[in-house]
């Protein structure tokens, strides 16, 4: 989309359908995000280390996607997760997903940080995300937001070193996989 953006519109998943498919954007309150310039190497390699490790694990019976796809919340909030997993099917349609899935992964990056932790946290609460990982690739953690009674409560934070039980799909995750890395032995 070259055009510029008028601040005082709020834009919907109609208008989003008629940008320029060189560029990626999220929609979130009505206000567009430019999601270019592409990630760095390292984001990747972590988002798609989740994505492989979910997809692939035989506990996990639910549909496991990564960006770009997008995720249509309503015609106001339209996002594309570095990795997401739905497990009611029906929210599964050809173009894109409809609703809220039951675990969002986002790597973050120096550009989205901030939109990550409070725009898209606020927006998966209201939602009703039940898993929300935040991921830390400088830094190598992870933290984890968890619903309950509609509202994310303080995150847990989860090293590198460590095993991850997802909550939403009832499984294990070593976090050292995911990080690329061999813990010392004890």
């Amino acid at each position: 989309m070259s055009l510029a953006i008028e601040k005082e519109k709020r834009y919907t998943y109609n208008d989003y359908l008629t940008w320029d498919y060189g560029e990626r954007w999220e929609i979130i309150d009505g206000q567009p995000y430019n999601m270019t310039p592409a990630p760095k190497v390292k984001h990747q390699d972590l988002a798609s280390n989740f994505h492989i490790k979910l997809k692939t694990d035989e506990k996990n019976r639910c549909y496991t996607g990564i960006a770009p796809t997008d995720v249509v919340l309503d015609q106001y909030n339209i996002v594309q997760p570095d990795v997401f997993v739905v497990c009611d099917r029906d929210k599964i349609k050809d173009n894109n997903i409809e609703g809220a899935p039951d675990l969002i992964i986002e790597v973050l990056a120096p550009g989205t940080e901030v939109k990550d932790k409070r725009e898209k946290k606020r927006i998966y609460e209201q939602f009703g995300v039940n898993e929300y990982l935040l991921v830390y690739p400088e830094q190598e953690y992870l933290e984890r937001y968890w619903l309950e009674n509609n509202r994310y409560g303080a995150p847990e934070i989860f090293n590198w070193n460590e095993p991850l039980k997802l909550l939403s799909l009832d499984m294990e995750v070593k976090l050292w996989e995911i990080f690329d890395k061999t813990p010392s032995p004890e």
